[in-house]
This record gives C-alpha cells, structure tokens and sequence, in this order.
C-alpha cells in the first residue's frame, strides 16, 4: 500500500488553519523518518476555508506523498478527494490522506487509533455509557468506534444541536446541548473531550461549564488533547476533584500517527518508538 519510500524523497505535510504551525507533527514525522530510514521532508500548510479545494489539488501538483488533515478540514476535505476508504465514508470524516500516483484517498486512522488506545489502557466500553463533547470529525471517529465497541449509551454534546443530531444519528447516540448540561446530573461511566479545547486559555466559558458538571457515576475522563501546560486543563481538575481515573490523549495520537505512517510507507513501526519521539519533542 505504501510508497518505495527508501528510494525516493517522500514529502509529507499537514494542512489546517493557523493550527497547523502548532503542530507537533513535523517534528515527530522527521524524527521517526530518521529513525527508519526514509529520505523526505514534513511540512506544515496553513490554509483559508475557502481554498481546500485548490491546497488538495496541490498535493497531486506538487507530488505530495501523504498528508495529515486537522480540524478544521476533516470533512469539509471529503468531495476534494478521488477515493475513501470504508472507515472514512462511514465516519464522514477524513485525517489523512495518501497519494498513491495522482489518485488521493481518504483514510480516517483516529478510530484504529482511539480502538488501539483503549485496549493498552485495558479500557472495556461494552456496556458502558459514555458523554462524547465535541461534534466534528473527531467525534465522529470517536463515537463510530464506541457504538462498535457496544457501548450501551452514547451521549453527543455540542454547542450547535443540528450538528449535535447529525453525529448522534450515525451511531443511534442522543443528542444534547452543551447549555442544558446542568439541568441534571449527567450519568455516564466515560468521558471524552474530543473538542480541540482542554484549558481556561482557549475558553473560559467552556472551562466554567465543565467545572460545573455532575457526574456521579463517572470512573474516567479522557481528553483526546495534550496540552503542555497541564495545570491548565480543566477536564484533568475535573478528574481530580471527582477522584477520576484521567488519561490525555498522547497514547492515542501515537496509535494513530503509527497507522499514518504505515498507510504513507508500507513501514510497520511500534507504537512505543512514536510514543517516544512525542515525548521528546513535547
């Protein structure tokens, strides 16, 4: 499935809005190609809503071997591209794409690598009901992987209900605004964050209504961020004022960036060696 990646130069990239320079990934990609052999480059590509179309076209222009999408593109990229993988089309959203000679296909690796997660952490969803903040292609992933792990209830919080309702209804989950959260005491045995906002800097709103949450029956907290300043995080403070089991999401993106790399080069690298370099240059 991969590229002849020991022979050739291989650029790769990430696109994105301004988050895109913030990015951790052209570091770790450069590293682990070091460490395995492969000639090429990782670069970041911020680009306006209004030209994914043509940054698309670009990756077959300008050769690009494979491409890491973040929020806000993760759907907004799908009609740009030739082909989708069964996961992509399922979950409606798309993280990385190949280019396999002019043809551009859509993989969706957050769900291998949220599934992949949540076994080493010895996670057991079956049965368990789990509130899911966040509306987009995270969540999506997410919830798709949740509903096929059989989990027993699915709750889709978000600030918009229409989106709310459209995530929900791919996984026969319930929909709920993020302003009624505390009307009752929220039941669910899991949480996950899977909005890119995990501290008071980004949203202070959003950390005074998490602060505020009842959650009686909840045992974990899962916050598919890593932020380097984690006195900051109010879904850890959460944990801790509840006492709650509290996992970041760095396992998952090593999950998921092995699955990346794999689809980019046919190269089979253990997690552990991303999940080192991600420490490293965290």
């Amino acid at each position: 499935m991969g590229n002849n990646s020991l022979i050739k130069t291989n650029v790769f990239c990430v696109i994105s809005d301004e988050r895109a320079f913030r990015s951790e990934a052209p570091a770790m990609y450069c590293e682990i190609m070091k460490q395995s052999g492969v000639k090429g480059a990782y670069v970041p590509f911020k680009v306006k809503p209004d030209d994914i179309g043509a940054a698309v076209k670009s990756l077959k222009v300008l050769n690009i071997t494979g491409a890491n999408i973040l929020p806000p593109y993760k759907e907004r990229i799908i009609p740009f591209l030739d082909i989708l993988s069964e996961g992509a089309q399922i979950i409606g959203a798309v993280n990385t794409v190949v280019n396999n000679d002019g043809i551009l296909k859509g993989f969706n690796t957050n769900a291998i690598g949220f599934m992949n997660f949540l076994e080493q952490e010895n996670i057991d969803a079956t049965g368990k009901s789990v509130v899911v903040f966040g509306t987009g292609g995270t969540s999506r992933a997410v919830s798709f992987m949740l509903n096929w792990l059989n989990a027993d209830n699915i709750i889709i919080v978000g600030r918009n209900m229409e989106k709310a309702q459209a995530t929900a209804k791919r996984i026969n989950g319930k929909p709920m605004l993020i302003e009624s959260l505390h009307e009752n005491p929220l039941s669910a045995d899991i949480l996950i964050n899977a909005t890119t906002i995990s501290t008071i800097e980004e949203s202070t709103d959003f950390a005074t209504i998490v602060n505020k949450l009842d959650m009686p029956d909840c045992k974990l907290i899962i916050d598919l961020n890593y932020k380097f300043n984690e006195k900051l995080n109010f879904w850890k403070k959460l944990a801790e004022s509840g006492n709650i089991r509290f996992i970041d999401g760095l396992p998952m993106l090593a999950h998921q960036s092995k699955e990346n790399y794999s689809l980019w080069t046919g190269l089979n690298i253990e997690t552990e060696r991303f999940l080192e370099v991600l420490k490293k240059v965290l």
